[in-house]
């Protein structure tokens, strides 16, 4: 099925990439949860497509716990830093991932 304009795609299993988008990402999410997480593995997730790339990924914290990230990753030509934008936690592993 393709892509409403400004929807997201479907929900897909997280690879080499979007680990490393999460591991970028780290410091900023404990920062804004307050605590420091014990694991952090990308587990899913769906992009959206603005004026660059909107990332919401399901990563695995340890234990039973999930959070959920909203990442912003700028068109190239704006030679620009990913951007955590949104953070839902906590979640679980039964939480769908999706826009927030």
């Amino acid at each position: 099925m393709p892509m409403m304009c400004g929807g997201t795609c479907e929900v897909k299993e997280a690879d080499e990439k979007i680990q490393k988008i999460c591991d970028e990402v780290k410091g900023k999410a404990e920062a804004t949860s307050g605590r420091n997480f014990s694991s952090f593995t990308a587990k899913s997730y769906t992009t959206q497509c603005v004026a660059g790339t909107n990332y919401f990924i399901k990563v695995h914290v340890g234990e039973e716990e999930y959070v959920h990230l909203r990442v912003f990753e700028p068109l190239p030509c704006h030679n620009q830093p990913l951007e955590l934008s949104d953070m839902q936690h906590p979640k679980t592993h039964s939480d769908a991932v999706g826009y927030f």
